[in-house]
């Protein structure tokens, strides 16, 4: 049995490998808008070294100096190739097993949740299409351009939710989500549904991970 009890009054949730599984391809991802770039003329260096988003704000910036009549039309043509992918993954995406039952449990509670994700609210919505009922805030890349692993995404959500960092808590299945929430000072709980392994979070800082993020149930007083 577990003895651990946490007293929480609002926790925030990455999407993506934390409460759905959209099984994104993210490597087909990488290479659309690197094929993208290349087509405009840009040459980025070690593109490897960026996450996609960033990727894209690296274009932007290189077709800014050498062609700024260029950069709208490229923007825009990048964010229609990684929403077309995230949608077709949202098309066979699923909710984790529990999510909705300890997202009903946790309003039940009195504790607020919200959501930061890299994700567009397309996608999310197509995955939970009532998601507005169980959050009282979601602040996707399409409310921010300060996404993660800028601290300003958390940031975001915990005014929203008028909380202080030392009563929220951060929940992901990411590196990114760690860090995030170790930045802001909020409690870091890692999750074992997506792609990262337990050691991974712990060296990324989490203070505790879980088998899969309905487990706080069992730990949130």
């Amino acid at each position: 049995m577990n003895h651990l009890r946490l007293s929480l009054s609002a926790i925030v949730f990455d999407f993506d490998g934390t409460l759905a599984k959209l099984n994104t391809d993210f490597p087909g991802m990488r290479k659309a808008v690197l094929g993208l770039m290349y087509s405009f003329g840009i040459y980025p260096n070690n593109p490897d070294n960026l996450f996609v988003l960033e990727m894209i704000e690296e274009g932007k910036r290189m077709i800014a100096r050498l062609s700024p009549e260029k950069e709208a039309d490229f923007v825009l043509q990048a964010n229609d190739l990684i929403e077309n992918i995230e949608m077709e993954a949202a098309e066979n995406g699923k909710l984790i097993d529990g999510t909705r039952e300890m997202l009903h449990e946790l309003k039940k509670r009195g504790i607020k949740t919200g959501v930061v994700t890299r994700n567009c609210e397309a996608a999310i919505n197509r995955v939970f299409p009532d998601i507005h009922s169980y959050f009282d805030s979601i602040i996707t890349r399409d409310h921010t351009p300060l996404v993660k692993p800028n601290p300003e995404h958390l940031r975001l959500s915990l005014q929203e939710l008028r909380m202080a960092p030392k009563c929220a808590s951060m929940v992901g299945d990411h590196p990114m989500d760690i860090k995030i929430g170790r930045d802001v000072g909020v409690l870091t709980i890692g999750v074992l549904t997506g792609a990262s392994r337990r050691d991974d979070l712990i060296q990324a800082g989490a203070d505790l991970v879980l088998e899969k993020a309905a487990d706080l149930i069992e730990i949130i007083l």
